[in-house]
């Protein structure tokens, strides 16, 4: 008898091991499967202060500017530089460095913008002869933000979980010597799978963490598709998620997240509140300038981080005068929808 119970023990202690190992598989990113424990509350990490002010009070919005290789031959298109100008990668992203350029030297590129996200290229590139992100700071008070994602990987239960990040910690620490602030990392949720989404979430909160650890401030963006059937059930489990999680981080370390404009206005409300978030910036997701302004003037709170719709409306044909005036005009209805 006593035999039998030893047997059914182990085979008790061996079924309950193969669940968590299933459950853990599922939620979290063959890059993170060993995860690191999370850094106690109170953990001492040095961010510049000054840069943390200007984002947590500061009027204006951020700027993204970090299209990388699969976006990059859209937005030259859209900037009105077609693929035939370019006959490989490295002419690409020159192009698409004289845009991001040509973008921040800009007088319009003023006070009303409080950070910009650049791409890992840009970040070892300048601007007028600067260090790109020491350019931002130091000539514009603009604080610096680096995308650290290698893109998407391939869609599972409804959403996109971030490709693995070779060398991160390198990265980071290469981020911190040159003055960069924070970090933005983008996955995708495409359906109301709360499996899916919770592996989103648990694998941004992880990586927000060796952020933090880094002494940087992670962006959070689980961006939500604005096509998906059933948006607004998706952001009501997002929501959900997300404040359970902000609860175990330190109101002394915040994060910022960057989310899709929400189908209910106002609907991030708590999020903007919660003591562990220090922003919660919206993308334009698709949406016009028109229409992305008009959805987040509805949510108090809420600042842009345009990409697409910032640079709407500027061509690679129009003169420095053309230029400054229409960057100038993006820039105001930006701002503007920002502080309503």
């Amino acid at each position: 008898m006593l035999h039998e119970i030893g047997h059914m023990s182990a085979w008790r202690a061996a079924a309950d091991s193969v669940v968590w190992l299933r459950r853990y598989i599922v939620l979290t990113p063959v890059e993170l499967r060993s995860a690191a424990p999370k850094p106690a509350k109170g953990t001492a990490v040095t961010i510049n202060s000054e840069q943390r002010d200007r984002i947590a009070s500061g009027q204006g919005f951020i700027a993204a500017l970090d299209q990388s290789g699969g976006s990059t031959p859209k937005a030259l298109k859209l900037y009105g530089i077609d693929e035939s100008a370019y006959a490989n990668d490295a002419e690409m992203f020159a192009l698409v460095h004289r845009m991001r350029e040509r973008i921040v030297t800009s007088p319009a590129f003023d006070g009303r913008i409080l950070g910009a996200i650049l791409f890992e290229r840009t970040l070892d590139d300048s601007f007028a002869g600067q260090e790109a992100a020491r350019f931002l700071w130091e000539q514009k008070k603009v604080v610096p933000f680096l995308k650290i994602d290698k893109g998407l990987a391939d869609e599972e239960g409804g959403v996109q979980l971030l490709k693995p990040i070779p060398g991160l910690e390198d990265l980071l620490a290469r981020a911190k010597a040159k003055g960069v602030f924070g970090t933005k990392e983008r996955s995708v949720i495409k359906a109301n799978n709360a499996a899916g989404i919770a592996a989103v979430l648990d694998q941004q909160f992880e990586l927000a963490r060796k952020v933090l650890a880094a002494g940087l401030v992670p962006i959070i963006e689980p961006e939500v598709d604005i096509k998906a059937a059933d948006k607004e059930a998706i952001e009501t489990e997002l929501k959900r998620g997300l404040l359970e999680r902000l609860d175990t981080i330190d109101a002394s370390t915040p994060v910022m997240l960057k989310l899709t404009l929400p189908s209910l206005d106002g609907y991030f409300a708590e999020l903007v509140e919660h003591p562990s978030v220090l922003k919660v910036v919206a993308l334009s997701g698709g949406y016009s300038r028109e229409e992305a302004n008009a959805k987040l003037a509805r949510n108090p709170g809420v600042i842009a981080s345009f990409s697409r719709a910032l640079t709407e409306g500027l061509g690679a044909q129009q003169s420095d005068e053309e230029f400054n005036k229409a960057l100038d005009a993006s820039i105001e209805s930006i701002y503007r929808a920002s502080i309503a």
